[in-house]
């Protein structure tokens, strides 16, 4: 249904309950018997302790080689052995620094992006980690929980964590979303599940207004109803409240073109075009929109960026056809 339905903090989620593998290919330094600190050493001789595990001694040394002018793939290779080092010696501060540096260099180096991917899981985990050791009962805690059982497809536990949380307290935030939107995913919740999940959001609303995931959910539930008003409202409070919520100025839009106020319908299709140039969905609408207001050369314009687009590419549905 969009960014707000069916897609979970799941990378977080997976991660940190252990379905991903850590990055930490770097062996402990060890205290006894490390080398002499690296200040006159030369790039390859830090470069080739730091490989060995000598972490903490040539660390520093690997941040020189990255701010220098040596070639590129020495200064790759010092990255990402530092990256590991300081994963290794859990230096937060380093970590963030080796990874600023290596994508504003190696931005689109397969080999670097993946060692990214890996390191962005194990901060995640060690993030997790702590978070159980120092608060397991917390509601954030109850909280990644109930998403990593989303994401194993465990969805009764996953509904009993965030009932639990509602239980205990009704009025946090974000939890009646979350569960609202896992009655909406969930493949055996029954056919009252959209009639529950609406109740979840409209609860949700009363804890915070200001939620445009909640308003938006709504508007999609409402337009697949064809209750076309109720969507609008729902639609435009959640673009009110995000200003960045492509998804939301395109059901607005939608729905304004399937009540025939296809003039009103352009602006929030022209700020969806604008947030997600390469949705075809949008090029669809916004061509209808003016085709059917008398601007053809607009709609032309429209129609055939849309032609021109990935029509393999899933979209969000296209404008109703006026009865």
């Amino acid at each position: 249904m969009s960014r707000y339905l069916g897609k979970v903090a799941l990378f977080v989620a997976v991660i940190a309950f252990g379905c991903f593998e850590p990055i930490i290919l770097a062996q402990q330094a060890s205290v006894a018997g490390a080398p002499p600190a690296t200040s006159g050493l030369s790039t390859d001789k830090a470069l080739a302790q730091a490989e060995q595990g000598h972490c903490q001694e040539n660390i520093s040394a690997l941040k020189r080689v990255m701010y220098s002018k040596v070639p590129a793939e020495t200064r790759k290779r010092a990255g990402i052995v530092g990256l590991r080092c300081s994963l290794t010696l859990d230096d937060h501060d380093s970590t963030a620094e080796f990874i600023r540096l290596l994508r504003k260099q190696f931005g689109r180096d397969p080999e670097v992006l993946f060692i990214l991917v890996h390191a962005y899981s194990d901060l995640s985990t060690r993030a997790a980690q702590d978070l159980g050791r120092t608060a397991p009962q917390s509601i954030p805690a109850h909280k990644l929980n109930a998403e990593a059982l989303e994401m194993q497809g465990k969805w009764g536990p996953a509904q009993l964590e965030y009932e639990g949380i509602i239980e205990n307290d009704p009025n946090a935030p974000g939890i009646h979303f979350l569960l609202g939107r896992l009655l909406l995913s969930r493949p055996d919740a029954g056919p009252d599940a959209p009639e529950r999940a609406k109740q979840e959001f409209q609860k949700e609303l009363e804890v915070d207004p200001n939620n445009s995931g909640a308003h938006y959910v709504l508007g999609e539930l409402a337009r697949r109803d064809e209750k076309w008003d109720e969507a609008i409202s729902q639609f435009s409070q959640a673009a009110k409240f995000d200003s960045n919520f492509s998804e939301a100025y395109l059901g607005w839009g939608v729905c304004l073109v399937a009540v025939k106020r296809y003039q009103d319908a352009i602006p929030p299709l022209r700020t969806a075009e604008r947030l997600t140039p390469g949705n075809p969905a949008v090029h669809h609408a916004l061509a209808t929109a003016f085709e059917r207001s008398g601007q053809k050369e607009e709609a032309e314009r429209e129609f055939a960026i849309h032609r021109s687009l990935d029509t393999a590419t899933p979209r969000p549905p296209a404008p109703e056809k006026p009865r």
